[in-house]
């Protein structure tokens, strides 16, 4: 790669920015003479046409590399152009002839400004460790999660004092707590502190306010923060998927439940086929009760992702909800063979499920909730967690009617803030509770409005 006035010649490209040009899909689009664009990549989908090295410190030395693309994080890059430039109006990608642009920033100043260098030299191992981490954290896997959070870790023991990768280690760490991956009160704490590290180093990072957003949402349950730094995160970079799945559901946890699946469609909008937010779709449905609706969504998830943990729970859940017994067994069964659970706890499972369908033929779905109770002790069930936690327990009993224990275990559910009850006062899983007056104690005890 080189470059002359403006002019980038790569070995099978060659770009004028003197043209003061903007990709729009297919279109040249001239902008204002005080615009000044910038090349940050040119990659191709499969190989290089420029190296790393190239990249990281001949074009942009702030940005750091993912796998098949070039991602650069906006603090980093007014600081590249000078700390008075002003703020990006957007960056977009843009498909072209098979290769992949992150092309055109704007910016919009008096002065056309050459490349700067970095006020900080950084080693390029950073940028790649922030640039895997970011890219387990994107594959929507459960499975990479602790990748990602190892990658983070080992990106800040180089330099702690990069933004960036304490900002993406407080994302992990929320995204494994939600998912009761690990004892969430010490991932959460974790999530924060690093989350206000970020933002002590960079207060315009987005993924930092997310993280803290996420925390104040899911651990702390202080809604107005919590709602205050998303909305942050979105003036930041309005387009940001992680915060507006974030603020649909906290505003759907509050009882705005069209407002949140209007949040959760732009994120559709701008990343359609992501399983993750197909399923936070089906979520929104499921919230409203519109369970045909949310079984739909969720299998378009699982078409992308056949292997989508979140999902294909989800779907169990739906299935034994209204009462399709059959479906619930066989997709519990696929499921768990699809997974590639020991065979030993794939058999217990077909035994169980089919006990399950045997009694709903005798004694209908009411009969099958006493069943689920029965199986909380159940020592061939040793392997699934879920069964140990309060909050599953809670709604176990409370389908089946048995409501004092059900309280107990929500009360010790609540004494542990558990991520799993921030949506109490509106999903359906708690219905067999909402007409016992001791339910409006507890969601008055978790700050959250009466149930609708």
């Amino acid at each position: 790669m080189a470059t002359r006035g403006g002019v980038f010649h790569f070995a099978e490209f060659t770009l004028d920015v003197r043209e003061r040009r903007l990709l729009r899909g297919a279109e040249h689009v001239r902008v204002s003479p005080k615009a000044y664009d910038v090349l940050v990549a040119l990659v191709q989908q499969r190989g290089r046409l420029v190296t790393k090295d190239e990249l990281l410190k001949r074009i942009w030395p702030e940005s750091f590399v993912e796998e098949g693309g070039l991602t650069v994080h906006m603090s980093a890059l007014r600081k590249a152009l000078g700390e008075d430039a002003h703020r990006p109006i957007y960056i977009e990608t843009v498909a072209r002839s098979g290769y992949r642009f992150i092309a055109a920033v704007r910016f919009d100043s008096e002065d056309e400004r050459p490349f700067a260098s970095s006020a900080v030299a950084r080693p390029v191992e950073l940028y790649e460790l922030v640039g895997r981490g970011r890219s387990h954290l994107l594959s929507d896997s459960f499975l990479e999660l602790p990748a990602a959070v190892d990658a983070f870790r080992a990106a800040i023991e180089i330099d702690s004092t990069y933004a960036p990768a304490h900002a993406g280690l407080a994302r992990a760490r929320c995204v494994l707590a939600a998912s009761h991956g690990v004892p969430h009160q010490e991932a959460f704490a974790e999530a924060k502190a690093s989350a206000l590290r970020a933002l002590a180093m960079d207060s315009a990072s987005a993924d930092a306010q997310v993280a803290l957003g996420t925390v104040l949402f899911l651990s702390e349950w202080d809604w107005t923060a919590a709602e205050r730094s998303l909305q942050r995160a979105l003036e930041i970079n309005p387009d940001h998927t992680e915060a507006l799945l974030q603020y649909g559901s906290l505003q759907e946890a509050l009882g705005r439940l069209d407002d949140g699946l209007r949040s959760k469609q732009q994120a559709l909008a701008h990343d359609p086929r992501s399983p993750g937010v197909l399923v936070q779709i089906a979520i929104s449905y499921w919230h409203q009760r519109r369970y045909d609706d949310a079984l739909v969504w969720a299998q378009r998830a699982i078409d992308v992702n056949p292997k989508h943990a979140q999902a294909c729970q989800f779907m169990s859940y739906v299935y034994l909800k209204i009462g399709d017994i059959d479906r619930f067994a066989a997709w519990a069964v696929s499921v768990a063979i699809e997974f590639g659970l020991p065979e030993e706890w794939v058999a217990v499972l077909k035994q169980v499920t089919a006990d399950a369908q045997q009694v709903y033929a005798t004694a209908g779905l009411s009969g099958v909730k006493r069943f689920w109770v029965d199986q909380i002790t159940n020592p061939q069930l040793d392997f699934d967690v879920l069964l140990k936690m309060p909050f599953f327990r809670a709604r176990i009993y409370g389908g089946a009617g048995r409501l004092d224990e059900a309280f107990d275990c929500l009360d010790q559910a609540i004494a542990h803030r558990d991520p799993a009850l921030v949506h109490l006062a509106v999903a359906p899983d708690w219905d067999g509770l909402r007409d016992d007056p001791r339910f409006e104690d507890r969601l008055k005890r978790m700050g959250l409005p009466r149930q609708l």
